[in-house]
């Protein structure tokens, strides 16, 4: 049975005969060209927003062949970070919790009849949310829409289970694009999980690309580690070799962040003052290391399932059996939390490089917590510790550029996640595409 093509596409063409040969040669010459196949629309926006809950980022940004005369893989060209509204993270919040949202409702009065009503509703309001910030993008940097290749948002994590491979990420690309007139990539996990793998962590391979060659050489002799610290802290290694070694490594900020929320009604710890202030309470510390996830083996991640306020409690209360007479402070507890997280992350370090020395460059929003930094150098007395700024990117900013670049390798259909990193059988491509106005390929033919 023939029919005519879309809008915009030869109507002479028909799909039974021609089309998806037509297609299949427009994709073979755009893997073949020496010229940029996106030379039209050379910039991509990426937006991340973490475990902590935070805010969203965005990022425009155009990516660079490394060579003799360019090694800045990257440039940016405009930013936004702001925090999520009230009401839509709480409504985030309660989703992350197993059977939250009942409570919510409650609590909220609100007009919703159960979980998917939630979810559904949020998933249109992170959307609407973020074509605002890609908007904002766009007007700062004076660029439009059909400069941009696509955007690449990951959305907001609500479940995680590799366990039972499969991960939610809530977001309605569908509205994302309307408001905006970009095509969006976004749902990246899933594709990983389908052939074996955690769906996670994603972004070493964007360290690898990154920082792995020339102007930034790893080698066995002195490894590199890409630390992030975000919610989760992750690590990628880069040591010279084609096997990238990452994983996550257990809780980081958002433990730190939910304590400090808690006891001071603030959103984060700032340079960490407060928890520097406290002092480590070495039972306590033992107690948390005993959770299960830090004697898993790589490839492993993790997030709130396994790392929250309640879990924070239960080992509280088990500390006060234990030891009826300690008597400890909030602050306490929080000098214990960085703690936790900087002696997690040295551990999973010498365990994996066996190095005495090596370079850590540290991004994510931990990496403004000066005391976490000093816990991170203590533990790691003979390493070179630095931020992503040191190798040319911002540590704010390094989860937003990682997706813009997974963005890019969807579009160009480069698969772009890692096996040795999160289990997965084979290379695939990451991620589905939202398109605006018909097929993105074709249309620029």
């Amino acid at each position: 049975m023939s029919q005519t093509l879309p809008t915009g596409l030869p109507a002479n063409l028909p799909f039974d005969e021609g089309f998806f040969s037509h297609f299949t040669d427009i994709m073979d010459d755009m893997m073949t060209t020496k010229e940029n196949p996106l030379a039209d629309s050379p910039y991509v926006i990426g937006m991340m927003g973490g475990t902590s809950l935070d805010g969203l980022d965005a990022v425009l940004c155009q990516f660079y062949e490394i060579d003799e005369d360019n090694d800045e893989p990257v440039e940016i060209l405009a930013t936004v970070s702001e925090p999520f509204p009230d009401d839509l993270r709480a409504v985030l919040l309660a989703l992350t919790q197993p059977n939250g949202v009942a409570q919510l409702i409650a609590d909220d009065n609100l007009a919703f009849e159960s979980e998917l009503d939630v979810f559904g509703w949020a998933s249109v309001f992170y959307a609407e949310f973020a074509a605002n910030l890609v908007n904002q993008l766009l007007e700062k940097a004076q660029v439009t829409p059909d400069e941009v290749t696509a955007i690449g948002c990951h959305g907001q994590t609500v479940r995680h289970r590799p366990q039972w491979s499969f991960s939610l990420q809530l977001l309605d690309p569908n509205v994302l694009a309307e408001r905006t007139a970009i095509a969006v990539v976004s749902d990246f996990r899933r594709r990983d999980m389908a052939v074996g793998g955690q769906g996670a962590p994603l972004v070493p391979a964007f360290h690898q690309a990154m920082f792995a060659a020339p102007p930034y050489h790893a080698d066995k002799v002195m490894p590199k580690v890409i630390l992030n610290l975000g919610g989760i802290a992750n690590i990628t290694v880069l040591d010279g070799s084609d096997e990238v070694i990452g994983f996550d490594t257990g809780v980081a900020n958002l433990l730190i962040d939910a304590w400090c929320q808690r006891h001071t009604q603030q959103a984060y710890d700032h340079n960490g003052d407060w928890g520097k202030s406290g002092q480590v309470l070495e039972p306590l510390l033992s107690l948390l290391l005993t959770h299960p996830f830090f004697a898993k083996p790589f490839p492993k991640s993790t997030g709130r399932e396994e790392f929250n306020l309640a879990w924070l409690d239960a080992m509280l209360e088990q500390l006060g059996q234990q030891f009826p007479n300690l008597a400890y402070s909030p602050a306490d507890v929080q000098a214990t939390l960085v703690a936790l997280t900087a002696k997690s992350v040295s551990d999973a370090i010498v365990s994996v490089t066996h190095a005495s020395q090596g370079e850590l460059f540290v991004c994510g929003g931990g990496a403004l917590n000066a005391y976490l930094m000093s816990r991170l150098q203590d533990n790691l007395a003979t390493w070179s510790i630095q931020t992503t700024d040191k190798i040319g990117l911002s540590p704010l900013w390094v989860e937003a550029v990682a997706f813009a670049w997974l963005a890019q390798q969807t579009i160009l259909n480069v698969p772009s996640n890692l096996p040795s990193v999160t289990g997965a059988n084979k290379k695939v491509v990451l991620g589905q595409v939202c398109f605006y106005h018909g097929m993105y390929f074709l249309r620029r033919q």
